[in-house]
């Protein structure tokens, strides 16, 4: 079977003898230092992708895709705007909201909150609020029985429980005889809802749009409208076109506005460990240098014999970069399968890594996220490989080239 003499060499020099057995062991350990690396760099990515996208799923699931409101805060004719923009395209949903920042107390307890007014039968055609009941229904909330649902954290927070009074304190005043005084209004708990997100749990609390028209005396009026798109990922593009069909006194958002900070932070930590852990892969592949020159240094006699027998220099440089890259390549293909496998089973591997020792590594009364998220990006995977190979090349370069300058007279002299 033909074999190119470069190719035959090197691959014959990745056996080893039994006086070249240290260097085969330093071949090892640098082929399972590009194997482990490329493993750790997959998993970990894999777990920052699951929980971004676990992140995403819990925001978006009280966040609107998209969001029309007034340019004065308030919208009156959010009925015709709604029949408007239900037909256009990527929208699937809308529903009306009215938003007001209060305070509420309960006993000697109180805390400032975000008050969202909704429609119950409307709401889960935008959010995910319904989904996300720990006691009660969102359709318990009726108009003109001023009741309320509260955050898990803020109820706690509170000491209120389902079937609880608490008093809602409106920043708008009433002028009274008895001098200007806060508007109140007495609430009954429904329902408490978690959503897993601090950000709502603790400071969000939900009633009826009509309620909230009263207590924030906007009559028919409503703060805006809450869209659901058919690709939240493009919904920039879609809110700048949505506003340019909507030419006129409205103001239209989308999530990434209110929570661009937040994911700009993920995927900045996500750059950030990439590169960290890219260390691991450079020093593992940096290792095959001294792999090389060793071998290099083994086989001097060798090189000079092929010199002599018309092996130019180039030719003597491919053959290590021919074993420089057999050993990356075994490294990278060996981290990859590893890497590959355990992201698609390290939502497994860890509860069952847990239950074996009795820890637990995100217990559930600390962390929200209690579990290991997981998602392999393929993308992530080539991008990894590719990098990890490529410092195998590079790294060989060194050693071939002071394969290349071997001096074959300098070397058969004392032959």
């Amino acid at each position: 079977m033909f074999k190119p003499l470069i190719i035959y060499i090197g691959l014959r020099y990745t056996r080893a003898k039994r006086r070249t057995q240290f260097i085969s062991f330093i071949t090892l350990t640098s082929v399972l230092g590009i194997a482990l690396g490329v493993t750790a760099l997959i998993t970990v990515l894999s777990v920052m992708n699951g929980f971004e996208d676990e992140l995403r799923q819990r925001i978006l699931g009280m966040t609107a895709h998209s969001t029309i409101t007034g340019r004065g805060g308030e919208l009156d004719d959010w009925q015709v705007l709604k029949e408007k923009v239900k037909d256009l395209p990527h929208i699937e949903g809308a529903a009306p909201f009215v938003n007001g920042q209060v305070m509420v107390n309960a006993g000697r307890r109180v805390s400032g909150t975000l008050l969202r007014g909704i429609l119950p039968d409307q709401e889960p055609a935008v959010s995910e609020v319904g989904e996300k009941m720990k006691v009660g229904e969102l359709s318990d909330l009726q108009a003109g029985k001023y009741q309320i649902v509260l955050g898990a954290e803020l109820a706690t927070y509170l000491g209120a429980t389902v079937g609880d009074k608490i008093t809602v304190i409106s920043p708008q005043v009433n002028s009274t005889p008895a001098g200007i005084i806060p508007r109140l209004r007495r609430f009954t708990v429904s329902g408490i809802f978690e959503v897993g997100m601090y950000e709502y749990d603790r400071n969000m609390a939900i009633i009826h749009i009509d309620d909230a028209a009263k207590l924030f005396r906007m009559g028919s009026n409503v703060s805006g409208l809450r869209l659901k798109l058919d690709d939240l990922f493009n919904a920039p593009e879609i809110s700048h076109e949505l506003a340019r069909q909507l030419y006129g006194d409205y103001f239209v958002s989308d999530w990434t506005n209110a929570h661009s900070n937040f994911f700009q932070a993920i995927r900045t930590e996500k750059r950030v460990m990439f590169i960290i852990l890219l260390l691991i892969v450079a020093v593992a592949a940096f290792n095959i240098v001294s792999t090389l020159v060793m071998v290099v240094t083994d086989k001097r006699g060798d090189i000079a014999i092929l010199k002599t027998q018309g092996l130019t220099p180039k030719g003597v440089m491919g053959i290590f970069i021919v074993l420089g890259a057999i050993i990356g390549l075994i490294g990278t293909a060996l981290g990859t399968v590893g890497g590959v496998l355990l992201a698609l089973n390290v939502e497994t591997i860890v509860p069952a890594i847990e239950k074996f020792f009795g820890v637990h590594f995100m217990a559930a009364d600390v962390y929200y996220i209690s579990t290991l998220p997981s998602k392999l990006a393929w993308v992530d995977v080539y991008v990894i490989a590719i990098v990890a190979f490529s410092l195998s090349l590079l790294a060989t370069i060194y050693p071939a080239w002071q394969a290349s300058r071997v001096n074959p007279a300098e070397v058969l002299r004392y032959e």
